[in-house]
Order: structure tokens, then sequence, then C-alpha cells
């Protein structure tokens, strides 16, 4: 293990989930000379999430860029995510101006890849303990303030004392439960299902969204030309739907305007989804402890913000604690600071969408509501 150089604390900062927000929070941490314990639940470093649109929104590209991670994705194939938006005016097909900068992207690249990807990364940044298989079992709290954790390990029980402890572990986080942080809780008005094909052609080679209010559908071309196609109905069609989940999901994708040909196209997994996908928010912060990612705030899936957010919300939280982290400045104050700069930037009901000039002028009435009005 590092040894760190603050008396009274294994570490500065105690990360629990090293997926994307975790992974990149320790990598940014690290480098500005926080020393971080990276915990992860699974023991396999290849793990990663498998319900999850697969696609990075543009506003995390300046992120990835800083994580050095650009040329290594690329390198796997990721795709550019450019989209044309199906919607009640007809099809929204973003063009850059005429001699102007080209549009904002980010990457379509399946999390089979990007997971491994940015955890190995994580685990190879000088600072950076990576711990697999530690499981965060509770808080340890002094004087009314979070001090550390404890986790069950491959080798037990073990307690490790933290400046700081950040939650990265999703929408049903164990730290926000054990800081007992509160969710406000969102109804989610759509069930949603996905499915992986290969050589399924898109017009103009690019992304495909419909909304079809309050229906939904995205097709995302990803690495390996494998392409994400998932459909979000409204709930009032789930009985029907469930009847016969492979042809009502065939059916549904299509009756879509311009629908893809997906009867020629080879499907390389099985259908999966969620029928029941509530919404919650979080205030971000505690005594000793941050939360970033789905722990902070999970949004409605049919935006594709998760991944976007995941990295983003790290990237303030870096920002906001280091140098603090390191008993080099006032914590409190930092941790403070992050609370209102990532709560200005949720994407929350009305307020207009931040992803580039290409959806700036779309509303988002139901980014946490999933309420289709």
């Amino acid at each position: 293990m590092t040894k760190p150089q603050s008396a009274g604390y294994d570490y500065d900062v105690v990360i629990s989930g090293a997926s994307l927000a975790g992974s990149a929070a320790a990598i940014l941490l690290a480098r500005r000379g926080v020393r971080v314990a990276l915990l992860e639940r699974r023991s396999d470093p290849e793990a990663y999430k498998v319900l999850c649109t697969h696609s990075i929104t543009a506003n995390a590209y300046p992120v990835l860029d800083e994580l050095g991670l650009v040329p290594a994705i690329e390198k796997a194939g990721a795709v550019r995510n450019e989209a044309r938006w199906y919607t009640r005016w007809g099809w929204i097909e973003p063009r850059a101006a005429p001699a102007g900068p080209e549009l904002p992207y980010a990457y379509n690249v399946r999390r089979s890849i990007l997971d491994p990807l940015i955890r190995s990364r994580a685990a190879e940044t000088p600072g950076v303990d990576l711990l697999l298989g530690h499981q965060v079992t509770g808080l340890v709290r002094e004087a009314g303030r979070t001090r550390g954790v404890r986790a069950s390990s491959p080798q037990g029980e073990r307690e490790i004392r933290a400046r700081l402890v950040v939650g990265a572990d999703g929408k049903d986080s164990a730290v926000a439960k054990f800081a007992a942080v509160p969710a406000q809780q969102h109804e989610n008005a759509r069930f949603g299902y996905l499915a992986h094909f290969r050589n399924l052609p898109l017009h103009g080679g690019i992304g495909q969204t419909w909304f079809l209010e309050p229906d939904m559908a995205y097709a995302f071309p990803n690495d390996d030309g494998v392409t994400v196609m998932a459909v979000l109905p409204d709930k009032k069609r789930l009985p029907a739907f469930r009847e016969d989940l492979e042809g009502s999901f065939l059916s549904f994708i299509r009756a879509l305007p311009e629908a893809p040909p997906i009867d020629s196209a080879e499907r390389v997994t099985k259908i999966i989804g969620a029928v029941n996908y509530p919404l919650h928010s979080r205030k971000p912060t505690a005594p000793g402890v941050a939360l970033i990612g789905d722990a902070a705030l999970t949004g409605d899936p049919l935006w594709g913000v998760g991944c976007g957010w995941a990295l983003q919300s790290a990237q303030w939280l870096a920002e906001a604690v280091a140098p603090a982290a390191t008993g080099r400045g006032d914590l409190p104050h930092g941790v403070r600071t992050h609370a209102p700069a990532a709560a200005a930037r949720l994407p929350v009901p009305g307020r207009r969408l931040r992803h580039g000039p290409s959806v700036q002028s779309l509303r988002a009435p139901h980014v946490l509501g999933g309420s289709a009005r």
C-alpha cells in the first residue's frame, strides 16, 4: 500500500466504485497530489456496466482529453457520436455553420471496452491504489463527520481512514445510505429494452433518435460495427409488450419513421432492460462525504447523458477539493464548493441541455421527472 503523508489517515481520499466516475476522479485527484484508495466491490478488473446507452455526450470530451483517453478509445474503434433526431417537427439534422467550427462531439464506445480501460489507467496512476473485491459495509464517523470507510475484502473486514469519502457507487449508493443522504425520488413513466446488432445500416451512418412523445427510441453506432438499439415506450404499453418481448421489441423498431432494417441485421446480445427505473437526485455532499455520478443524480436514460455526467462530475470534484484533500487547505470549504458547482449543472426539469450548440434549443422537461408531458 502507498504510505500516506498525513498522520492519522491511510489515504487522503477513499472512493467507493471504480467505474467511470470513480476511476476518473481517482486519476484526476492523484495527478493533483492526492493519495487515493479506489475501492471496487467486483474482483474482476474487466468488469463493466451492461445496461447503458454506451454513449459519452460531447460535454465530457474535455474530461476524456484531460484523462488522456482520446487516443486509446479511438484506437479501440470508438465512433464519434454525431446524430439526427426525429421530432414532431420532422428530422432535426445539426450541421456546422459555414466556415465555422465543427460541432462538438464525444464518442459511442461499449462499456466492455471503456470500463476496463479507464480502470486500468487509474491503477497505473501514481498515488492510486485500486482495491478490487472491496465493498463498503459502513462509514467511520467521529464528531459528526465521516473519517473513512469499513469494507469487506478478500482478506476480511478492514477499516480505511481518509480525509474524504467519495461515493461513486451508483444510483443505489451504499455511501449515500450510510451517510444518511436522502434522495428525491421521481417516477419514470417509461420502461426500456435494448440489444446490440451487427451490420445494421443507419441513415447517414450516424446515430438516430426518435422522440415520439411519449414513446422514444435510439440507435447508436458503436465500436466493432456494433449498433446499440434501444426502445423506451410509455409504461401503459408494458403489459402487452411483455407478453412477447422479442416480437414487441422488433415490431416497435419496424414501426419507427425511417426505421433501420432490423430484420437483416445480426443480433449479438440478448434483449435486456428495466421495467422500473426510478430517477433520483441527492445533495452531493455531507460532512466528510461527496457524491458523484449516479450516486448524486440518476437521470432519465432516454437522454443518454449518464456517462458524460459521470466524467464531468468527477472532474468538478477534483477541481473543488484538491489540494485541500492533502491537508494543505480547507477541505470542508472545497467540499462545499463542489456542492453548488455540481447542483448548478444538474440537468433538471425545464433547464436547457448543455451538450453543445446542436441541442441547446431543445428543452428537457422530463430529465428527472420522467413524465411524458
